[in-house]
């Protein structure tokens, strides 16, 4: 697979992720969160070798968002 197919994978992690961070389930929204740093980590590979870099640097914002959005669904399981 080149580079440039990678954008295809990396937006079904970002449709996958949505679908499951929407879910009423702790369980489901953690698993989101994880499945949406994967897609963060496809986008940036993509958005490197294709020379996005808003789109890059919009990801690393989303990844921290991401992650305070992961600690946050488990405070709320605690």
């Amino acid at each position: 697979m080149t580079l440039d197919a990678l954008q295809w994978p990396a937006m079904m992690f970002t449709l996958l992720a949505a679908w499951f961070v929407a879910s009423r389930s702790e369980r489901r929204r953690r698993w989101g969160f994880w499945i949406y740093l994967v897609s963060n980590v496809a986008w940036v590979g993509w958005g490197v070798q294709a020379g996005a870099w808003a789109v890059v640097v919009l990801q690393f914002f989303l990844a921290a968002m991401n992650i305070r959005g992961a600690k946050k669904n488990a405070a709320e399981s605690d």
